[in-house]
């Protein structure tokens, strides 16, 4: 069972998400084939080597795509988060990109819902 994360391994993870969502959109939609890319949460492990990304991608079509996409591009944007936190961390976690499929659940259940 894991253990709930650290208040260091918490402020990590959200500095991640902050400069990685900023990295993304900085890319435009037009790098993920038109397709709007959230990054929705990161999980960062004990050591802060290993960041679990997860991001959300509308429409949900697209989804195969982008996550090709993103990991095609991973040294690059690890590459760019190293060089924004480059004075606030000393090694750049590993990305690990995760599709979060809540956004498809909620739609499902609304869908439901509506019958």
């Amino acid at each position: 069972m894991d253990k709930a994360p650290s208040t260091r391994q918490l402020k990590v993870a959200r500095e991640i998400q902050k400069d990685l969502a900023e990295i993304i959109r900085g890319k435009g939609m037009a790098a993920f084939g038109g397709a709007m890319v959230t990054v929705s949460e990161v999980r960062i492990s004990p050591d802060l080597s290993v960041a679990k990304v997860y991001v959300s991608v509308f429409p949900s079509e697209k989804q195969q795509a982008v996550m090709e996409q993103l990991e095609a591009d991973s040294r690059q944007i690890r590459g760019e988060l190293g060089r924004q936190v480059a004075k606030q961390f000393r090694i750049v976690p590993e990305l690990v990109y995760y599709l979060d499929t809540s956004i498809d659940y909620a739609e499902h259940i609304d869908e439901l819902l509506k019958k």
